[in-house]
């Protein structure tokens, strides 16, 4: 294999979709950087890849950058793989390469399965235009926050979600989108792969009343063109209070109300903090 960076797609669940290319890839290179290697020890063993590993992954991948680099530029050959997926999508991978074509060396890709693209596929929502947002932040008011800041996009709107934090996800997204469209996408390419088509409420309603269980990814519709709303200073106050109120702090408020009509961040502010 030649001195560069291969990335690597693995299946997102049926092992049927790990493609020859990413199999002897994984065999040819002189060392896989994994995610979790004692995920990608399973993958390995099933299709009697033995080639080392080492661990890259959010808490140690500073320090693993230049060990990477160096090796690849000593004229090395290593793949980059994730548990599941596409490496560098939502994935602390993406550093990695950036770090590599700064230094001249060379990343090619190795495609597989994504998750978000194939949810998109198969739920039925508009495609033409989207964005993906990935992970929402844990706190309820950064949360909020992202979820303000999205809210006018018209294009397709695409987030993981963990099934122990989706129902506040729904929650958060309801008051601050408004009633839209959702496909909850789960266990991808499993036993138990569903879409559930619903609205935000809808699946508020739903999820009431029975337990999240899987990984999601949760399709949003955008947001619909309105006529457009006449804000005053007042106005654009009281919905800086309204965020002050769900948990942000006087400045982010400030801020995601300045978003939403158009006065000052420091008008609205000096106002707010009266």
């Amino acid at each position: 294999m030649s001195a560069k960076l291969y990335i690597v797609g693995t299946p997102i669940g049926n092992l049927g979709d790990f493609s020859p290319r990413a199999i002897e890839t994984l065999r040819s290179v002189d060392f896989i950087a994994a995610e979790d290697t004692r995920v990608t020890l399973k993958l390995l063993n099933k299709f009697e890849i033995d080639t080392p590993m080492i661990s890259y992954h959010e808490h140690n991948k500073a320090s693993r950058h230049e060990e990477i680099a160096s090796r690849i530029a000593a004229g090395e050959s290593g793949a980059l793989v994730t548990d599941a997926g596409m490496p560098a999508i939502s994935d602390p991978g993406e550093d990695l390469v950036r770090f590599c074509h700064e230094r001249g060396i060379a990343v090619e890709s190795v495609p597989g399965p994504s998750a978000l693209i194939t949810a998109l596929a198969i739920s039925g929502m508009p495609s033409q235009r989207f964005s993906f947002e990935g992970f929402l932040p844990v706190a309820k008011a950064e949360r909020t926050e992202r979820l303000v800041t999205i809210k006018q996009y018209e294009g397709t709107l695409i987030f993981y979600e963990a099934p122990h934090k989706l129902k506040s996800t729904l929650s958060d997204m309801l008051s601050v989108l408004g009633d839209r469209q959702i496909a909850l996408v789960r266990e991808l390419t499993k036993l138990h792969e569903t879409v559930e088509r619903t609205t935000l409420s809808g699946a508020v309603d739903m999820y009431s009343q029975k337990e999240p269980k899987g990984e999601y990814v949760l399709i949003v519709g955008g947001a619909q063109k309105e006529a457009a709303t006449e804000y005053t200073i007042e106005s654009a106050v009281e919905l800086a209070k309204k965020y002050l109120g769900e948990g942000m702090g006087a400045s982010n408020a400030a801020k995601a109300a300045a978003a939403e009509t158009g006065f000052k961040k420091g008008d609205i502010y000096k106002e707010l903090i009266k």
